[in-house]
């Protein structure tokens, strides 16, 4: 029985995507060559947008979260920040900076920032106001500093959820560096958007790669989160008894006032 013709369709325009991240060919008006090892610059400067991106972003977000949530202050903060991070179109910020930035790495590198920070600060945040009191209580009767309270106690009891911002994070910002070349950019996002050059095979193409990508990290990261959670805290090791033992603490967190 014969495919249906929507999805041979569909089957062959991504045979023919995939053929263009393997094989070089000259561009839709010629003169240039696209596809193949021509799509290595543009997944070079992708992924320094993204590395960039995500270290400033960490650099900023974890202790500022990690000091407002130790200080049990902030809340306001961290909900607002949270909040405007979900509503503001990542290329809004990317095209209104650009007014003051200029068309450069620097703009991009800015606005993906910016897009990064509220995952990874609101979950540093709540990570260290779900603690429970009466262990930090425990560490500073032994003596342990403000400090050392953050940094021996709190930081690795927070670290799942740390990752978890970051693992959020990165995807969104893989993603949204695609808009790198209304600002001067050339990351892979260039023949998603100059489909004039690179035709709809290398727009489909090139969408796969900035897919694989997000799915790679979504992996990796996902590992990571795995691995700094502490065994009794896992939810796949603890069965559904402990997944229920655990949510009141995150709602209590949420709710407690700052």
């Amino acid at each position: 029985m014969s495919l249906p013709l929507t999805v041979a369709s569909a089957l062959s325009d991504f045979g023919d995507g995939l053929d263009f991240l393997v094989h070089q060919r000259d561009s839709v008006a010629g003169g240039v060559q696209v596809g193949g090892a021509k799509n290595l610059p543009l997944l070079s400067e992708h992924l320094k947008v993204v590395g960039l991106s995500m270290l400033f972003a960490i650099l900023i977000a974890v202790p500022l979260g990690l000091y407002l949530g130790h200080t049990k202050r902030g809340q306001f903060v961290a909900s607002s920040i949270s909040n405007v991070g979900r509503s503001v179109p990542a290329i809004a910020l990317v095209l209104f900076f650009s007014s003051y930035l200029g068309l450069e790495l620097k703009n991009l590198v800015f606005a993906m920032t910016l897009l990064a920070i509220p995952p990874i600060f609101t979950n540093a945040y709540v990570g260290v106001r779900q603690v429970d009191e009466d262990v930090v209580d425990a560490a500073r009767g032994m003596g342990l500093t403000g400090v050392q309270v953050v940094r021996r106690v709190e930081l690795p009891l927070a670290l799942p959820l740390v990752f978890g911002g970051i693992r959020t994070s990165v995807v969104n910002v893989i993603a949204t560096a695609t808009l790198g070349p209304y600002v001067g950019v050339l990351t892979l996002g260039d023949p998603i958007i100059n489909t004039s050059v690179y035709g709809d095979d290398g727009r489909i193409g090139t969408a796969i790669l900035v897919a694989a990508l997000a799915v790679l990290a979504e992996v990796l990261f996902a590992a990571i989160q795995r691995a700094v959670t502490p065994a009794p805290l896992r939810p796949a090791r603890q069965g559904l008894r402990g997944l229920r033992r655990g949510r009141p603490t995150l709602a209590q967190v949420a709710d407690t006032p700052a």
